[in-house]
C-alpha cells in the first residue's frame, strides 16, 4: 500500500503539462522517488530518426562525469595471451570457448562484453542472444579492440553505450536517486551532448523530439528540449 500512496503523492508533484529544465528535473526526480532502494535514474530520449534506415542508426558511447552508480560486470572474450591484461584491468570474467558455451546455454549475467578482433568470427553466432540484450561487442562502442585494458577501465569508470531502439528511443541510465541533483544534471547533459553529436546527417526535422527523466517505478518528468541544443 505504501508505494501506491507514495506514488499518488509523487504524481501530484509532477505537472504533466510542463517541461522542466534539466536542473529542475534532476531535483524533482529525487523528490518523487517511490522506492525504498537506491533506484536507477534513466533518460528516455525520443529522436526524429527512422531506425530502420541504416544511415539513421544512432549509437555511441559517453563517459559520464559521475559514473552511473552501478559497478558494471565485464566479460572479456579473448585469446590466452590477453587474459592476464584483462584480469589486471578489473574484468570480472575472462576467457573464450567456455563462455561462448555458457552464452549459447542462455547465460548473460554481465553488463558489457569486450572482445578482441581475432575472436569475433567465433562470437558472430551469438548475435541472436547478445543482439537483443545490447551485449554484442562492436568497434563503434569501443568493445571490439586489442586494447582490452583501456576498454575494461573505461567501462568501470562510467563509460556507457547508447543505441536508438526500433521505436526511435534511446534509454540510458544516468545515475542513482542517491546522487545529488547537480550530478544527475551534469551526467544527463553529457549524455545528451553525445547524442546530439551523433545526429545522422540524413535526419530531417526535429532531432530531439522529447526527453523524459524517471527513476524506477516513479512518474516520468518531461525535460524542456529547447534549452538542450548547444
Amino acid at each position: 500500500m505504501g508505494i501506491t500512496k507514495k506514488r499518488k503523492v509523487a504524481d501530484t508533484k509532477v505537472d504533466n503539462k510542463k517541461s522542466y529544465s534539466l536542473v529542475e528535473a534532476s531535483s524533482l526526480v529525487k523528490e518523487v522517488n517511490c522506492t525504498k532502494f537506491d533506484s536507477s535514474v534513466d533518460l528516455h530520449i525520443r529522436l526524429g530518426v527512422d531506425p530502420k534506415k541504416a544511415d539513421q542508426s544512432v549509437r555511441g558511447t559517453v563517459t559520464l562525469p559521475h559514473g552511473t552508480g552501478k559497478t558494471k560486470k565485464v566479460l572479456v572474450l579473448c585469446t590466452p595471451d590477453k587474459e592476464e591484461e584483462a584480469k589486471n584491468a578489473g574484468a570480472d570474467f575472462v576467457g573464450l570457448d567456455e563462455f561462448i558455451k555458457q552464452i549459447e546455454g542462455g547465460w548473460t549475467d554481465v553488463d558489457v562484453i569486450v572482445a578482441t578482433p581475432s575472436v569475433m568470427p567465433k562470437i558472430g553466432k551469438l548475435g541472436k542472444i547478445l543482439g537483443p540484450r545490447n551485449l554484442m561487442p562492436n568497434p563503434k562502442t569501443g568493445t571490439v579492440t586489442n586494447d582490452v585494458q583501456a576498454a575494461v577501465k573505461d567501462v568501470k569508470a562510467g563509460k556507457v553505450a547508447f543505441k536508438v531502439d526500433k521505436a526511435g528511443i534511446v534509454h540510458a541510465s544516468i545515475g542513482r536517486v542517491s546522487f545529488s541533483s547537480q550530478k544527475l544534471s551534469e551526467n544527463s547533459q553529457e549524455l545528451l551532448n553525445a547524442i546530439i553529436k551523433a545526429k545522422p546527417s540524413t535526419a530531417k526535422g526535429t532531432y530531439l523530439k522529447s526527453v523524459f527523466m524517471a527513476s524506477t517505478m516513479s512518474p516520468a518528468i518531461q525535460v524542456d528540449t529547447k534549452v538542450l541544443i548547444h
